[in-house]
């Protein structure tokens, strides 16, 4: 191409000055060519960003006849790459939440807002007999779950753990962000070790632990290439290493008749029942749905003082 030749907009782009009508016609196109399951959502969603307002507010300004954003073939370019939507739009709903994400942190996933509402329903349950719960995220990584309960319960106290550096800043931002004062105790340090001090007093432990085995590589992209591995894969042959030292973990810090709440994959729902089997130390052991009707989360409730078998 020569120098002063006009650079030829990708198959299914915006034209420049298209309006925004156009443009997210074309867009969906393009990135259901790329192999996109929701693409007329995520270019609205795009576009959304770039005008700073809601899906709503992009199907009207579609109605009216509005021009397209500057930057949206950009990010429709990115998006076809499979870069994950919430790394462009810098954001993650969840819950009633909207979390801070990009590189370095796992994206939350609307499956895991089924396990915050058992921890949720479990802390209001303490709180309403007590004034005041305790409650103890694993593995937080972007703070989602720890934050939705401080966020839902108001007399409760998180205290979260993670240990990736990347993972812990994204956190942090988001307790400074979406949270005012100390209600969430944020804690860089190994899962399976933390907060000794706590030990026999927490009225609930939750955890999104990395579970996938080493040899179960996710097949999206946005998962495989994106989410770093370190919240992916939970060690060990099965990927259950470090679920059983979450689980371990909570046995130590729950109270008498603290419950515990971990999400698994679906395949291991029978193994992680025989973890807190193996214990001695769980009792009421069971597995929970997520909102798709899959057998998502183990949980077991602390029938015993700690050290006693």
């Amino acid at each position: 191409m020569s120098a002063g030749a006009e650079r030829t907009p990708a198959a299914g782009a915006p034209q420049p000055g298209a309006a925004l009508s156009e443009a997210l016609r074309a867009g969906a196109a393009r990135l259901a060519a790329a192999g996109i399951a929701s693409p007329r959502v995520d270019v609205e969603l795009l576009a959304a960003h770039l005008l700073g307002v809601d899906r709503g507010g992009v199907q009207l300004a579609s109605l009216r006849g509005d021009p397209a954003p500057d930057g949206l073939d950009a990010l429709l370019a990115r998006r076809a790459e499979r870069v994950p939507l919430q790394h462009l739009t810098g954001s993650a709903p969840f819950r009633r939440l909207e979390l801070a994400v990009g590189p370095g942190v796992f994206v939350p996933r609307p499956e895991t807002e089924q396990v915050a509402q058992v921890a949720i329903d479990e802390a209001r349950r303490v709180a309403s007999s007590t004034g005041a719960v305790r409650v103890v995220d694993l593995c937080t990584g972007s703070g989602a779950i720890a934050i939705a309960v401080a966020d839902e319960v108001p007399t409760a106290v998180v205290h979260a753990v993670e240990l990736d550096a990347s993972a812990h800043a994204w956190a942090s931002q988001n307790v400074a962000r979406l949270l005012a004062g100390a209600r969430v105790v944020l804690v860089r340090g190994d899962a399976r070790t933390a907060l000794g001090e706590l030990d026999g007093t927490v009225d609930v432990v939750v955890s999104n632990p990395p579970y996938i085995p080493p040899d179960a590589v996710p097949v999206d992209p946005e998962v495989r290439d994106h989410d770093p591995g370190v919240a992916l894969y939970g060690l060990g042959s099965d990927g259950l290493a470090v679920p059983r030292g979450i689980v371990a973990a909570a046995a130590r810090l729950l109270a008498p008749g603290g419950l515990l709440v971990m999400e698994h994959a679906e395949v291991q729902a029978a193994a992680a029942r025989t973890m807190l089997h193996a214990t001695g130390r769980f009792g009421e052991i069971g597995t929970r749905t997520d909102l798709g009707g899959r057998e998502r989360m183990v949980v077991g409730r602390r029938t015993h003082a700690r050290g006693r078998a």
